[in-house]
């Protein structure tokens, strides 16, 4: 692999290049993608309202985050894996499983955080 010459605020440069290039492809490809961007821009709003410190805020619009990260890196694997080829394999589906099972996790990480933010501020239970 040929090293590379960008080093500094260059590398920094196009590191976000083409993270924004990944956050455009997950936009426009990925419906469940843009389903949680839309409810995390519900969600960031209403976390400055629910959350009585900056720690708390940074954990609910952390959840969020995480959620669309995951999001990301699900929507990555199903492309390698279907890049690789059309026919079933068994380790295809098995990754393309735990990618989603990644998703699902972080989408029970974010309603136990806003769940245990609310209660915590007497505003559930």
């Amino acid at each position: 692999m040929k090293p590379s010459h960008n080093r500094g605020i260059k590398r920094f440069y196009y590191a976000t290049k083409y993270s924004m290039q990944g956050i455009r492809a997950a936009y426009k490809e990925e419906q469940a993608f843009r389903y949680e961007l839309a409810a995390m821009l519900l969600l960031v709003p209403a976390a400055v309202w629910v959350a009585e410190s900056g720690v708390q805020l940074a954990l609910l619009w952390g959840s969020c985050l995480l959620v669309l990260a995951f999001e990301i890196v699900n929507s990555a694997i199903e492309a390698v894996v279907d890049r690789w080829g059309p026919e079933y394999h068994e380790l295809a589906g098995r990754a393309k499983d735990m990618g989603s099972a990644g998703v699902f996790l972080m989408l029970i990480l974010t309603a136990v955080m806003w769940g245990g933010v609310l209660y915590d501020n007497g505003l559930l239970g």
